[in-house]
């Protein structure tokens, strides 16, 4: 380990292996480290499933879960964006030859205590019952505006200005505040509220990325790749490794080792490795980060799919916080046997939200209600970590902890301020190769 690197990666989490691989590509000498023996750091995949029970502290139950190499468990599960940061990366990055999707089989928004499917195309629009006959009509007309909208061309303005707010807009429309709820949640992904008091641009990209990953595949605009996430991180591990980066896993870290205010290397086991730039996750340097709040989440095993989602085998709903006087959504997501993740006529559906209360288990209870019978339940509080300051002085970039969404946008957003921060250029998205995902039907 005595030698000079340009990077030390410590944590091999998604965002960590995202920023190797990067870097290696860029052609930067990257050592990456972990002190656990496997990848994927606290986004982890668990197997066999006797992991699972292990990592949250019970008695694993004996014979009832089938081969306990069937189970790939997330640990913060996600589903990816079709167009969305993460897939252009992955396509950017070579990295999809690696992996394996499956679209998910539908998107769900819960209202007044009833979970309702996101309507994927026309005929579901007119079918639903999400809402009335005048209200689709004008909810067709803010889709379609939202499609044309272009901030550099004032003519396809209509009357919504980039400087007016989002709440400003749905009244343009003479949106209900149920279709508003649904709009900002289910279909931009806003975690709150605060949003409708900002610039509506932001809104209208939002709405746009969903229905551009909608036409990608058409029954949802996610997908989550065959034998969990998990695969993601080795992928852009194996990508790093092909350009030279060197992984070292079940290495424990000492200290990350400063002169003059910023890093110069990393030790470990008595050993230092030089290095000019520092990458890592909230773990390795706690005393660089701050506490912004808590995420609680449950892991559920199922012997049934959720009810009410005609039997899908993968499907996500969002529970907008109005809908159940909280200040952030609610979420839930389910995969099964489908997407080799558990052992067949099982289902892995997890519930999460950002704490609010002191009872972190209870704030779950709207989505645990949805799922049915549940076999198997695993709990866990995590807090929320920021590094508290940006790294381009001292050269240690610390990512933040993995937030209650079951989507992957906010993640990449991290990524790529970080990538700029550390090399001082954005990513170049108008490389990407326009190449499609492997999706498996």
């Amino acid at each position: 380990m005595d030698e000079t690197y340009d990077v030390i990666v410590m944590g091999t989490g998604l965002k960590e292996c995202i920023l190797s691989g990067m870097l290696s590509v860029s052609g930067k000498k990257v050592l990456h480290v972990d002190r656990n023996p496997y990848y994927g750091g606290e986004s982890a995949s668990l197997t066999p499933i006797d992991q699972v029970f292990e990592h949250f502290k019970k008695s694993v139950p004996e014979n009832k879960y089938g081969r306990g190499r069937e189970w790939n468990v997330d640990l913060i599960p996600k589903f990816l964006m079709a167009n969305g940061q993460l897939v252009k990366l992955l396509i950017h990055t070579g990295v999809t030859r690696y992996l394996e999707f499956k679209s998910v089989d539908g998107s769900y928004v819960y209202k007044g205590g009833k979970i309702y499917k996101v309507p994927a195309d026309e005929k579901e629009a007119l079918a639903t019952s999400l809402m009335g006959l005048f209200e689709k009509r004008r909810f067709k007309n803010f889709l379609q505006h939202v499609q044309d909208y272009n901030v550099d061309d004032p003519k396809t303005y209509k009357g919504v200005e980039p400087n007016m707010v989002a709440k400003q807009v749905y009244e343009k429309y003479s949106l209900d505040a149920n279709t508003q709820d649904f709009t900002g949640h289910a279909l931009a992904l806003f975690r709150n509220d605060e949003y409708m008091a900002k610039p509506c641009v932001d809104l209208i990209k939002r709405c746009r990325l969903y229905s551009d990953s909608l036409a990608r595949y058409g029954k949802s605009p996610y997908l989550y790749p065959l034998y969990g996430l998990g695969e993601l991180p080795q992928g852009f591990a194996r990508l790093s490794a092909i350009y030279g980066g060197t992984y070292m896993l079940d290495k424990p870290v000492d200290e990350i080792v400063m002169e003059d205010g910023h890093v110069v290397g990393v030790k470990s086991q008595g050993e230092t490795a030089k290095c000019g730039i520092v990458v890592c996750d909230p773990t390795y340097a706690p005393d660089r980060c701050k506490k912004v709040g808590q995420v609680v989440r449950a892991i559920c095993i199922l012997n049934h799919p959720i009810p009410n989602t005609k039997d899908g085998q993968s499907v996500q709903i969002i529970i907008p916080q109005n809908q159940v006087s909280r200040k952030d959504d609610i979420y839930v997501c389910m995969v099964s046997a489908a997407h080799n993740v558990c052992a067949k006529g099982y289902y892995l559906a997890i519930v999460a939200t950002t704490v609010e209360t002191s009872d972190p288990e209870a704030e779950l209870q709207p989505g645990l209600e949805l799922l049915g019978a549940i076999e198997e339940k695993f709990v866990s509080v995590v807090d929320l970590l920021e590094p508290i300051d940006d790294g381009t002085e001292n050269k240690i970039f610390i990512s933040m902890s993995y937030d209650a969404t079951t989507h992957f946008e906010t993640t990449c957003d991290d990524v790529l301020s970080l990538f700029k921060r550390i090399t001082g250029e954005d990513f170049d998205f108008s490389k990407v190769q326009h190449t499609d995902t492997e999706t498996v039907e």
